[in-house]
């Protein structure tokens, strides 16, 4: 069941935390030829990080022989021809080969056409999945259904997909995506959880408050991983910020990486480590403080947490 709990509860989550773990951690990354070192920094025998996707269908190379991070292809979007398997002959081959694939993700924010936005038609994208996804459900494979963007055109383009999926589509949990405030992240995955109260799993598989202070980015990463932690219902998350800070596209005070490739205290943190004296730097070289911009808030005066 559901229980209505105040947003202003999660206000009171500490904004600095000492050292903590969680299961529930992945990696959001695709390797940087420029930087090779960095691919280690995520998978190192200190760092409780379980599983990791790339955006693609197959494993990244640096990560091949990783006893740690189980890989989580992704169906990016949809091909141009109704008859194509690809994604579902590869993820199956994966399998056949011996690789262990638990889980797959589906379309990233098919409502947007920029910023890594896929695309895709809801249409499209319901008769893809019927004829890529569904197939993997059936060899007990866990289906992630598409991850739509924060913004109420990702709600709308969700609703439209399963009308046109019409009960044939298979899903078996809910990515989000969230850039901006804790609370509405919050807000947000509560929206999430109280409109398909039938898909009771959610992931977060991007977050970040974007183009914020240090000290705010900071307490949202420490607040927004007590969240995750607590509540079942959120049972894996991904946190957008494995690269370094002067390539940042959501401000490089939201990296884990320094321009030079060291941990920063969110970095740190994120791997299970304590905080770190590594301040981040944009390309301009400069130590980014600048003031956040506020996203507006999903209209909830509650948060439905699942119980």
């Amino acid at each position: 069941m559901y229980t209505i709990i105040p947003l202003s509860v999660f206000a009171l989550l500490p904004s600095v935390l000492g050292q903590d773990t969680s299961s529930k951690r992945g990696l959001v990354y695709v390797p940087n030829a420029k930087y090779p070192s960095d691919d280690s920094i995520w998978d190192s025998s200190t760092s409780d990080l379980t599983w990791y996707y790339n955006y693609a269908a197959t494993p990244s190379q640096s990560y091949d022989n990783s006893t740690k991070l189980q890989f989580v292809p992704m169906l990016f979007n949809a091909p141009s021809s109704t008859s194509d398997t690809t994604f579902l002959d590869t993820v199956s081959g994966l399998i056949k080969g011996g690789t262990n694939i638990t889980y797959v993700l589906g379309y990233n924010e098919p409502d947007g056409a920029t910023d890594g936005g896929s695309d895709v038609p809801a249409d499209v994208a319901a008769q893809t999945w019927i004829r890529e996804m569904n197939p993997l459900a059936k060899m007990g494979v866990k289906i992630g259904g598409p991850a739509c963007t924060g913004a109420p055109s990702g709600f709308a383009w969700l609703q439209n997909f399963f009308t046109h999926c019409a009960g044939n589509c298979t899903v078996d949990f809910l990515p989000v995506h969230w850039y901006g405030n804790f609370e509405g992240l919050a807000s947000h995955i509560g929206q999430v959880a109280a409109t398909y109260p039938n898909i009771s799993e959610i992931w977060a598989t991007e977050y970040a408050d974007n183009d914020v202070s240090l000290s705010d980015s900071e307490t949202f990463y420490n607040q927004s991983s007590q969240y995750f932690d607590r509540y079942s219902n959120v049972t894996h998350y991904s946190y957008f910020g494995s690269f370094r800070s002067d390539v940042s596209n959501v401000g490089p005070n939201a990296a884990m990486l320094t321009q030079n490739g060291k941990l920063t205290s969110i970095g740190s943190w994120y791997l299970g480590g304590l905080a770190t004296k590594n301040v981040p730097k944009g390309a301009a070289g400069k130590i980014a403080v600048s003031a956040g911009w506020a996203v507006p808030l999903v209209a909830f005066a509650a948060l439905w947490i699942l119980v």
